[in-house]
């Protein structure tokens, strides 16, 4: 026997102690439900699932588009159709018979009048028809008979409304023309407009006519004696549905982005036929020519003071109507939804026909609404209460790893019952375990089979207050993974400094490798700042964990021709780590980081993961600077010394005499790549008696003249030389001639 739940319970009747480790799914929210399978189930924005209004398709057309309805007293529905153009009687029951089939291409609108017949409007080359049975005649089809009521000798008929006079009113196209037509089919033009098509129609409690164009998007108000007043200049180009609230609050959609040279003042350049039912194009069926980009719906007080209260990038506006409680309903396309939309904009997605586009409404005896669609071209019937139940298919989780499913958490009140089943393929047709009913009187378990995939499914039933869920979580703990060390990269003379720089300081910028590449479920970190640090080492890694585990590292390290890893630093959460490379002797070495996801897991279940660097060269000493010697020969100093290191090849020389500015020298032989080098070159004394000046081509033919030493005294001269290894480390020398 199934229970009712107490009001806005949450289901974790048995307390346990959540292991480190166990994750929840949870679901709640408009955006996370909508991604779900809805059976009579409708979907709040505030983030409820509820049951819908009961919704059963009652007719289905042969024809493809089904632009309007009108439904009289005994809910006998009247729908005009396209493709063919025909306009069907259908009753209650389903049963349905043609009663009119004109030679256009299409039937557009239809309205009811007060002495009983049916109006039916044509497009193109539009047309009125009136409808009406033959005296003594049935509901057959033969005993219906039509005559040309209205012809306003314009191309385009896009909807008729009545006056409480029984008056006919007409929006056309391509003038932008509304005629008024009195009983007796005379008719006349009521009000012209500077847009290109009067779309909709409907009235207000006062009488005045409410009208929405294309072109502009502008809705007016025109008194009974035909004086217009632009109530509001959409920010869409099409005005494609109104309704009109007993308060006289006006609801208008409108769709289609407004084309260059359209004006706010309703002055617009020539436009194509109407995205709204006009003569569609193959696809979208209910659009013309313009690029259609969603829809807007505005609500114009009484006062005539205008706002924004739904807005939507994918569906477009079709119908408008209210339901038994006042509440704006929506019919849209091209997924055939139907919304329920409040004053401050809260809405809810109440239901989804079996066809593209909602195109039309009318009221049904007690207190339902009919709906009609294209694509396919059915009526359905939207009752006044709600589905006798309702089912929610929740979007696939996708746990990425093998995992045991645990109990779930459900946040709502009313009647409903919550099932889960499993799968490890993401299709849950592909052999999935059945659904099982998860006991939420008891401990709310889910006993469905360890695997990579789950799914939850709620069945809701009548309550009263209504049955409503906000949020479903189901726990569950992956099989554990070990993490994966991606890379290790290793730059010698450099060093992470996390904390601010202290003034004085040099930072430059220090090449660390590309980024990191992005694994799994890896949280990356952006890659550290690193100084430039002659006598430091800077470790960088890049790890991953499939089970998105806190992890830890170590770091350590091993030299040529070792077997043991010495430890460097333990216990490391960030993944990067900078020494001092005194700390190593000189000599080649390899780093090695460990990965452990430790602080996620119990000891033993822990798992971990290593990757050793490319080997780096560690060289903290200086060259020598052997046998530097200086003498003068006439005009000339000649210097020679040997340069050599144990650790890395010699990467330069430089010398200064007297004081003066450092100046490279190339060693003998021009190419500085050996740990030796010998150097031997003279230099250009300034304190010698200037050479006899040579010709300019004799000039041009030795090239550059040599370096010119700065001023020094003729009895001695202070020799400097430096030489660096390719570690940075550097040797100075002094020799002083005599």
């Amino acid at each position: 026997m199934k229970k009712l739940l107490p009001v806005f319970i949450v289901i974790a009747l048995v307390s346990v102690a959540v292991a480190e480790g166990t994750r929840q799914w949870k679901e709640t929210g408009y955006d996370e439900f909508e991604k779900g399978t809805t059976r009579g189930i409708a979907i709040r924005s505030t983030g409820q699932i509820e049951l819908a209004p009961a919704f059963k398709a009652i007719y289905t057309s042969p024809s493809s588009f089904i632009w309007s309805i009108a439904a009289d007293k005994d809910g006998v529905v009247y729908a005009a159709t396209g493709a063919p153009a025909r306009v069907y009687r259908v009753t209650p029951d389903g049963k349905s018979s043609v009663i009119f089939e004109p030679k256009e291409l299409q039937v557009q609108s239809i309205a009811l009048g007060q002495d009983g017949a049916v109006y039916a409007a044509t497009s193109p080359d539009g047309k009125v028809y009136r409808i009406t049975r033959k005296p003594g005649g049935t509901a057959a089809a033969s005993e219906f008979a039509a005559e040309t009521f209205f012809d306003p000798k314009t191309k385009y008929i896009w909807d008729m409304e009545f006056d409480a006079q029984g008056r006919l009113y007409i929006a056309t196209g391509d003038n932008g023309e509304i005629f008024r037509v009195e009983k007796s089919g005379q008719g006349s033009v009521f009000f012209k407009s500077d847009e290109a098509h009067m779309r909709v129609l409907a009235f207000d409690p006062k009488g005045n006519l409410i009208a929405g164009s294309d072109g502009s998007g502008l809705v007016y108000r025109i008194s009974p004696t035909g004086e217009g007043f632009v109530l509001y200049s959409a920010a869409k180009k099409e005005i494609t549905a109104l309704a009109v609230d007993a308060a006289g609050n006006i609801y208008a959609a409108g769709t289609g982005e407004k084309r260059v040279g359209t004006q706010q003042g309703g002055q617009s350049a020539p436009v194509n036929p109407p995205s709204g039912p006009g003569v569609p194009p193959p696809a979208p069926p209910l659009g013309g020519n313009v690029s259609l980009s969603g829809s807007d719906v505005y609500s114009i007080a009484p006062d005539g003071s205008p706002k924004k209260i739904w807005s939507s990038h994918d569906d477009i506006v079709y119908a408008l109507a209210f339901d038994s409680a006042g509440k704006l309903i929506a019919g849209t396309g091209n997924k055939g939804r139907i919304y329920a939309i409040e004053k401050n904009g809260d809405y809810t997605d109440l239901l989804r026909a079996t066809a593209n586009q909602v195109s039309a409404f009318s009221k049904a005896p007690g207190g339902g609404l009919y709906c009609s669609t294209s694509n396919l071209g059915k009526i359905f019937l939207m009752s006044n209460g709600t589905e006798p139940e309702g089912a929610f298919e929740s979007d696939v989780k996708d746990a990425q790893i093998f995992s045991r499913w645990g109990r779930a958490e459900i946040r709502g009140h009313g009647n409903f019952e919550l099932f889960a089943r499993s799968g490890n393929v993401d299709n849950p047709d592909r052999n999935w375990s059945p659904w099982a009913r998860i006991d939420l009187a008891k401990d709310a378990r889910t006993d469905v089979p360890p695997a990579r995939f789950i799914q939850w499914r709620a069945v809701l039933k009548p309550a009263n207050p209504p049955t409503q869920i906000d949020e479903v979580a189901i726990n569950y703990l992956s099989k554990n993974v070990a993490p994966v060390v991606d890379e290790v990269v290793v730059v010698v003379g450099a060093r992470f400094q996390p904390q601010p720089k202290m003034s004085g300081s040099e930072t430059v910028a220090v090449n660390l490798g590309p980024p990191p590449q992005q694994f799994g479920n890896s949280r990356m970190d952006n890659p550290p700042t690193a100084n430039k640090d002659r006598g430091s080492i800077a470790v960088r890694w890049a790890a991953h964990d499939e089970n998105d585990d806190n992890l830890v590292y170590s770091v350590y390290y091993r030299g040529d021709n070792e077997r043991d890893w010495k430890l460097l630093k333990s216990d490391l959460t960030d993944k990067f780590y900078s020494f001092e490379s005194g700390l190593l002797p000189d000599g080649g070495y390899t780093v090695k980081v460990v990965a452990s996801d430790a602080p996620s897991h119990s000891p033993e279940d822990a798992l971990s993961d290593e990757k050793e660097s490319q080997r780096f060269e560690v060289d903290n000493t200086a060259p020598r600077i052997e046998n530097l010697s200086a003498r003068v020969e006439g005009q000339d100093l000649h210097i020679t010394f040997h340069a050599a290191d144990d650790g890395s090849p010699i990467k330069r020389a430089e010398y200064s005499i007297d004081a003066g500015d450092w100046q490279y020298v190339e060693p003998v032989g021009a190419l500085s790549d050996a740990k030796s080098e010998n150097y031997d070159f003279t230099v250009l004394l300034s304190n010698a008696p200037p050479a006899p000046e040579e010709p300019v081509e004799q000039k041009r033919k030795k090239g550059k003249p040599a370096p010119v030493a700065p001023p020094a005294p003729a009895a001695e001269h202070v020799v400097v030389v430096r030489v660096y290894d390719r570690a940075e480390n550097v040797a100075t020398a002094k020799y002083v001639t005599k």
